[in-house]
């Protein structure tokens, strides 16, 4: 076993891909119950302009579950970790890094609240998956929900529910004025997961340049319910013609 923990180095063992061959790399990384296939309406374009960079998430249906270490991953330094150790594998030393918005910050949710959708998770994982996913969609009975629905159904019920321990519990709004590189904060106007009071929150407390682009659109997923307006606004702020 290699020094970062995976036999065949961390890029193999999270699936990593690489699209285009431009001189700027751009890093793409997937959220909660979903894998890198949730860019796949934008790597397309993407590709074109910039070497993009794709892989899952070590909690993702796609990642052997013997690499998910419930202690490491409970907290977000674990991942932090092998998204350093895939980019120094590749060489990177300079990346545009896409996201997807961070939900330790996100407010909006009371402690019971959080409990009883943990308990829903352990009581009925299936269940609960039926109802969270257009609820977090935004959409109901559309290609996007079924495909979130789907990613969220492949996870080991066990691993989604200390993931989502992860991102409930976690605070990290301590370490917003240590950013000090320039962010763009991307919202869906109707988000019913991360409300928009905390794309303004992250701007205030970011010690970098900051900016709030508000998409007009609803739910949790652009990438998937909104990639045209997604990628207009990918376009203005990386400067792509």
């Amino acid at each position: 076993m290699d020094a970062h923990g995976y036999g065949g180095g961390t890029y193999a063992a999270l699936n990593g891909k690489i699209y285009g061959n431009g001189t700027e790399t751009l890093v793409l990384a997937h959220g909660y119950g979903t894998d890198q296939s949730v860019w796949h309406y934008l790597v397309p374009y993407l590709a074109c302009c910039f070497k993009v960079v794709v892989f899952d998430l070590v909690f993702s249906a796609n990642v052997s579950p013997d690499l998910y270490n419930p202690k490491k991953y409970s907290s977000f330094n674990g991942y932090a970790s092998d998204l350093v150790n895939l980019l120094d594998e590749l060489n990177v030393n300079k990346t545009i890094f896409v996201p997807l918005m961070r939900k330790d910050t996100m407010g909006g949710f009371t402690r019971s609240e959080i409990n009883a959708l943990f308990k829903q998770m352990d009581r009925n994982y299936t269940s609960w998956v039926q109802a969270f996913a257009p609820a977090a969609v935004g959409m109901n009975n559309t290609p996007a929900t079924t495909e979130f629905k789907n990613s969220l159904w492949r996870m080991k019920p066990e691993i989604a529910l200390s993931v989502a321990r992860a991102v409930f519990l976690s605070d990290w709004r301590s370490i917003l004025p240590k950013v000090l590189v320039p962010c763009t904060i991307i919202q869906s106007k109707r988000d019913p997961i991360v409300p928009n009071s905390v794309a303004y929150y992250m701007k205030r407390n970011l010690h970098g340049h900051a900016r709030v682009e508000i998409l007009d659109t609803r739910g949790h997923f652009p990438q998937l319910t909104a990639y045209n307006l997604l990628l207009k606004v990918l376009k203005r702020f990386l400067v792509i013609s």
